[in-house]
């Protein structure tokens, strides 16, 4: 019987399968808890599943993007709405250009 309480943002490994998931949501009206494991896949279980689960604790994987694998960068791509499509990383830069620039602003 597992005594571990799901906690938002947390890891778990169930030891039974070794599959890796974090806990994402809580559903305390209907006893539940969403789970998303390290392939990306999303599931809800009720409280009394949770609890037969034979679990420990882990630490966030260091590469989390268990979900991204198998993605061509073209899949991690957008369309900024005038055509222009644009990778996750210039997304990233441009974030950050603008951020400084805000912060430029307010001194």
């Amino acid at each position: 019987m597992n005594e571990l309480d799901p906690i938002i943002g947390n890891w778990y490994r169930n030891r039974r399968n070794n599959e890796r998931f974090e806990v994402v949501a809580l559903d305390e009206q209907n006893q539940g808890v969403e789970i998303q494991y390290f392939d990306g896949q999303v599931e809800e279980l009720e409280m009394d599943v949770w609890i037969q689960l034979l679990l420990e604790t882990i630490d966030q994987p260091e590469d989390a993007s268990g979900a991204l694998d198998g993605l061509e960068d073209e899949d991690l791509s957008y369309h900024d709405g005038n055509g222009q499509i644009s990778s996750r990383d210039s997304l990233n830069v441009e974030n950050m250009n603008a951020a400084s620039s805000t912060d430029d602003d307010s001194d």
